[in-house]
């Protein structure tokens, strides 16, 4: 879907007049903003979900969309790099499996004292963000029927 579709669709159960007022802007740049882009038009109002989309290709960092996800109640997860076709089950599940284990490891020795560092919480949090990525990487294996790229992305990931 493209971002002056989505916003078109919000419009219809948000009022634009709401949008216009909590955002302190023209009612006709918020309906702009649900219009297809024109290549031709002199006025160029990028709508704000385009402008995120520029500013994380611009930067290459995801954090912005990790912040955005967390703002909505949520959480980011990075889709794995493409894939090639075999279908390697067993080992893409053992090595899933294995990097859920290494992420209760670091889980168990952080905890083991009773208290949890900031560094320890960093660690399990990079650890836990590898492994939602991984898991969406094996989730859309399973869609396809493709699970050679699940051990190519776990070689990949720390531990």
């Amino acid at each position: 879907m493209e971002s002056h579709e989505l916003l078109k669709e919000l419009l219809k159960k948000t009022s634009a007049k709401q949008v216009c007022s909590d955002l302190g802007l023209s009612l006709s740049l918020i309906y702009k903003w649900a219009e297809p882009p024109s290549e031709n038009a002199g006025s160029g109002a990028v709508n704000p979900l385009d402008r995120v989309e520029k500013l994380m290709r611009t930067t290459g960092d995801v954090r912005i969309a990790q912040w955005v996800a967390e703002r909505a109640g949520g959480f980011f997860i990075h889709n794995p790099k493409g894939v090639s076709q075999t279908s390697e089950l067993i080992p893409s599940t053992n090595a899933i499996v294995q990097q859920f284990a290494d992420m209760l490891g670091v889980i168990a020795t952080a905890a083991a004292d009773q208290k949890i560092t900031d560094d320890e919480a960093r660690k399990i949090r990079a650890q836990w963000e590898s492994l939602k990525s991984v898991t969406e990487g094996f989730v859309q294996a399973a869609e396809q029927g493709n699970f050679s790229g699940i051990r190519a992305e776990l070689v990949e990931q720390p531990h």
